[in-house]
């Protein structure tokens, strides 16, 4: 009577192959995706943020509204993409409240 083994698949060989586990696992879910920041924009920031700390996003926010009423716009774009880059948030609510500084006045419309 013959005996067969059969053995396990080596521990050092994954048992699927490479293909297969890049389609079931696709992208990290730590991984934000691609922006459009630079590598010199996300350098910007994080020093930003080494020199002033949890306030960093703070402190942009005010270079990049400063920045507006001086009519830079380069540098209020600049400031605005380092303030993205630490708290979104408050960056979409900076941006929202200079688009409503930018418009014109709905109320003036009314009195024609």
């Amino acid at each position: 009577m013959t005996i067969r083994l059969a053995l396990p698949p080596g521990r050092l060989r994954p048992r699927l192959s490479a293909a297969v586990i890049r389609e079931v696992c696709g992208i990290p879910s730590n991984d934000n995706g691609r922006d459009d920041q630079s590598d010199a924009l996300l350098h910007a920031a994080l020093r930003h943020f080494a020199e002033h700390g949890l306030a960093a996003a703070h402190r942009a926010r005010k270079q990049a509204e400063a920045a507006f009423f001086a009519g830079d716009r380069q540098g209020y774009d600049w400031w605005l993409e380092i303030c993205r880059a630490l708290d979104r948030r408050m960056a979409k609510d900076l941006g929202l409240a200079m688009a409503e500084e930018a418009a014109p006045a709905s109320s003036d419309l009314s009195a024609i």
